[in-house]
């Protein structure tokens, strides 16, 4: 019988400290950024970025926020250049090196301080879908409306 895999994938969350203010400022650095970096960790864009400017209600809350889709999921970054502060989530089905890209990221954004939060999330996802059929239409045909 074949063994069966489980686990979605890895989530890293990062929140930097002390970031290089002008590049939390740089809507095109950031850009660039999101549009390069899932070739560098060996993932697939879907799409191209997107990126804007957001200004809100508190005048220091105003920043960069983006994303870019990949085929293992995403990549996303909020920047507030007053508090020089970002945070940034690579989340995906396919395993990267989270250490190479937290050293990666602090080397981009200058960042002074960091925490890290990373997940593995989906314990119960199976990885290959055909080695549990026989599981999931057996629990399904005992479900109830």
């Amino acid at each position: 019988m074949d063994t069966i895999e489980y686990g979605f994938g890895q989530h890293l969350m990062l929140d930097g400290y002390g970031c290089d203010r002008e590049k939390l400022m740089d809507l095109n650095g950031i850009y660039d950024f999101l549009s390069r970096y899932p070739d560098e960790i060996n993932m697939t864009k879907i799409m191209p970025p997107y990126v804007f400017k957001y200004s809100g209600k508190v005048p220091e809350d105003w920043g960069i926020s983006g994303f870019v889709l990949i085929a293992e999921s995403h990549i996303s970054i909020h920047t507030f250049p007053e508090k020089l502060y970002l945070s940034l989530d690579i989340f995906s089905c396919k395993a990267f090196d989270s250490d190479a890209a937290i050293e990666h990221i602090k080397k981009i954004f200058d960042i002074k301080k960091v925490e890290i939060k990373l997940l593995d999330r989906g314990h119960e996802f199976p990885k290959v879908i055909r080695k549990v059929h026989h599981f999931l239409r057996n629990e399904r045909a005992n479900m109830t409306v």
